[in-house]
């Protein structure tokens, strides 16, 4: 991976790959939004901006983060990625 993906640090020295999280990432031009959950946001980050798995963020480009929440329990993550999903209009304010 490269070295860029690692400064994504938290709060209590805890790097991002530690945790659960949701995620949302864009475009270059922030015209799509794509949510997801994950347990190792470098990785799958590093997944989405070199394109290595075949999914809607390959289509669309998205290759930038611009949000994520950490949750110590994987299931809440789920909950919070399903809450944002269903309600478009927060979606608005990024």
């Amino acid at each position: 991976m490269e070295d860029k993906f690692k400064s994504i640090i938290l709060s209590h020295n805890q790097t991002a790959s530690s945790r659960n999280q949701y995620y949302i990432i864009t475009n270059y031009h922030n015209t799509v939004l794509y949510v997801g959950v994950t347990s190792n946001l470098i990785k799958r980050v590093y997944e989405h901006t070199t394109k290595l798995v075949k999914c809607f963020t390959n289509t669309y480009n998205c290759n930038k983060l611009v949000y994520f929440e950490i949750f110590s329990d994987i299931q809440e993550a789920i909950k919070r990625e399903k809450y944002i999903k269903g309600k478009k209009e927060v979606l608005n304010l990024i």
